[in-house]
């Protein structure tokens, strides 16, 4: 299979252009970026997705099988900003529609990374992937919720698979941040009424191309399992694990969203996506957020 894999510069194209390669496929990283910052991805191909005319001269020239469509615009705060709302606009929104136009035209499945955010984050019960009552609370949100929508109502071979707090390698996150902030301070404040579970990009790309080697197709959720049914944890929760794991004796000192006051944009507090149609539909879910961080601080570099 030939698959061609948007945003392979950041946390989870990377990871999904190695899985692609670990198992015999051929995969095509795309970037805006004029060449690729990691030496495993030795197919690449520099691409503005909002600049619908080269994106569909790529597609066709490329002739993929399936596009991996990773990219985006992922700084939440920043995106609140009036300066970047047209930018951020264009890459969550018109890139995504480009890409799923290019893909009827090519006859490709198309699998497209969305987020939490397109749900108001309010009550307590987990959020279905075929939930339909969309109301983001930022701006982030309105354009990933569009770009979801021009992907669904373009294509019939499509999956939608929204995830939440993404952790990997190849880039920035809260646990590097956070162990990072840890090491020269005696004590942090981190949220805890924002509930829900993270996602480890070394698990989810596997998933991934699980997904696009099947006809399988529709909305799904994956982050990765908690430990017990029902056991979502919050930002306090997730900290306090990844600073017991590493050796950190940092007091984590839980504070509310209201207390925090830092965000720009308005942040969820149900974050809980169930994942039960994984299961339902022959996956493999991924493994609890507890091994992951024990998987990806062995490996990561901090």
């Amino acid at each position: 299979m030939k698959v061609f894999v948007t945003g392979v510069c950041g946390q989870l194209g990377h990871d999904v252009v190695c899985e692609l390669a670990g198992r015999g496929h051929g995969a095509i990283g795309s970037d805006i970026l004029p060449e690729a910052k990691n030496p495993e991805i030795s197919d690449y191909i520099q691409l503005d997705i909002t600049d619908n005319d080269a994106v569909q001269k790529i597609i066709k020239e490329t002739g993929p099988d399936a596009i991996i469509h990773c990219a985006a615009w992922t700084a939440v705060d920043a995106a609140e900003a009036e300066e970047n709302r047209e930018k951020v606009y264009a890459i969550n929104a018109v890139g995504s529609k480009n890409l799923a136009e290019a893909a009827k035209q090519t006859d490709a499945k198309m699998l497209y990374i969305s987020t939490d955010y397109v749900f108001d984050g309010r009550g307590e019960r987990p959020w279905e992937p075929d939930d339909k009552n969309y109301a983001p609370l930022n701006y982030y949100g309105k354009t990933k919720l569009d770009g979801e929508l021009a992907v669904s109502t373009t294509l019939e071979k499509f999956y939608v698979v929204r995830i939440a707090w993404v952790f990997g390698r190849n880039g920035k996150n809260f646990i590097k941040t956070m162990i990072n902030v840890g090491k020269t301070h005696d004590m942090v404040r981190v949220v805890n009424d924002q509930i829900g579970t993270p996602t480890y990009t070394y698990d989810l790309a596997r998933l991934l191309v699980d997904m696009i080697e099947t006809d399988k197709y529709g909305y799904y959720h994956a982050t990765n399992s908690e430990s017990e049914p029902g056991g979502y944890i919050s930002w306090y929760d997730f900290c306090r694990e990844f600073y017991k794991q590493y050796g950190l004796s940092t007091k984590v000192v839980p504070v509310s969203t209201a207390e925090y006051g830092l965000s720009v944009a308005a942040r969820p507090y149900n974050s809980r996506l169930n994942k039960d149609k994984l299961i339902a539909n022959g996956f493999k879910p991924l493994p609890t957020w507890q091994d992951a961080i024990s998987r990806y601080l062995k490996e990561a570099d901090i």
